[in-house]
């Protein structure tokens, strides 16, 4: 039997993440929380499935209640979990957010020496699958630990340069031995992407520069076919080797910025798998980062399409 190619597959963190409910009370004041599901790859893969796109994770969950509660509301939201295995003896690892400030809250990872998400191996993911998807979700955090890590960047290699192969430069401090590992990393995995987005933190760790038109010249260069740079409340800049446009923000009341870069990337594997222009892209983008920064949770508060239109035209 021929199976139909995914839209999309993501690989790598996932968590159980619990969000205070309180802004601007630190993790040494009285909180209540909210839980959810969590990891940026997943929560692109939330996304992208939210948008109507099929969509696939590849990645590892504890042999525990939680990672029965990962699974259930991940079918619950349409993403497959044909490729989510289970770390036999393993935790699911847990994240905890706290509204200090609710624009860039603090997270603590509780993940343990070896969390089941780095324990990935290349015949996890059937060769064919891996090659047939039409966009290849990976994200810098999947890089940096464990048998993960090269499993990645074997995987990105099986595909040509006709393929959506994306690497997001989602950087996390608490998961590299330092940041001259993590660029190089960076490196090895921009070698072999065709689109890459990151902000300019991330950009910074990277590439060695904040300066948005500089990335992304970096990465054009390096062979990127599309490079996208996040700039928070100034909006986007979307490069080609001939286009390149910035997109303004769309105003909001933040109530949790945690998220909005993987709504961003959902979005973004929409419009790219539709061919919309980049203006378009970047307007949708933005939006989805937008409205999942007016909730709480991250998987949870990923935005439908139809939410997304009625935005895009409230901004117009």
């Amino acid at each position: 039997m021929v199976m139909t190619p995914l839209d999309v597959l993501s690989v790598g963190r996932i968590s159980v993440d619990l969000y205070a409910m309180e802004p601007n009370v630190g993790f040494d004041g009285q909180q209540n929380f909210q839980k959810s599901v969590g990891g940026s790859p997943t929560n692109v893969a939330v996304a992208a499935a939210q948008l109507g796109l099929r969509v696939g994770l590849a990645t590892k969950v504890g042999d525990d209640a939680f990672g029965d509660y990962i699974r259930g509301r991940l079918d619950n939201w349409g993403v497959s979990t044909d490729y989510v295995g289970t770390g036999d003896g393993k935790q699911t690892p847990l994240a905890l957010a706290a509204l200090t400030p609710p624009e860039s809250p603090t997270v603590i990872f509780y993940r343990g020496p070896a969390a089941p998400d780095t324990t990935l191996t290349v015949d996890d993911v059937p060769a064919d699958v891996v090659r047939g998807t039409r966009v290849l979700w990976i994200s810098q955090g999947s890089l940096a630990q464990g048998s993960t890590a090269e499993t990645c960047l074997e995987w990105m290699a099986m595909r040509t340069r006709d393929d959506h192969t994306i690497l997001d430069l989602d950087y996390r401090p608490s998961l590299w031995g330092s940041i001259d590992a993590a660029r190089d990393m960076a490196v090895r995995a921009i070698s072999l992407s065709t689109v890459v987005v990151g902000n300019r933190d991330e950009c910074e760790v990277a590439l060695g520069t904040r300066d948005p038109d500089t990335a992304a010249d970096a990465l054009l260069q390096s062979g990127v076919r599309l490079a996208i740079i996040k700039l928070g409340a100034d909006g986007a800049l979307l490069a080609t080797t001939s286009e390149r446009v910035r997109i303004p923000a769309i105003p909001v009341d933040v109530v949790c910025g945690l998220g909005a870069g993987d709504a961003f990337g959902g979005s973004l594997c929409l419009g790219l798998l539709n061919e919309w222009s980049l203006d378009r892209i970047g307007l949708y983008a933005n939006a989805a980062g937008a409205l999942v920064s007016t909730r709480l949770t991250c998987a949870d508060a990923m935005p439908r399409m139809d939410e997304l239109v009625t935005l895009v035209g409230e901004a117009a």
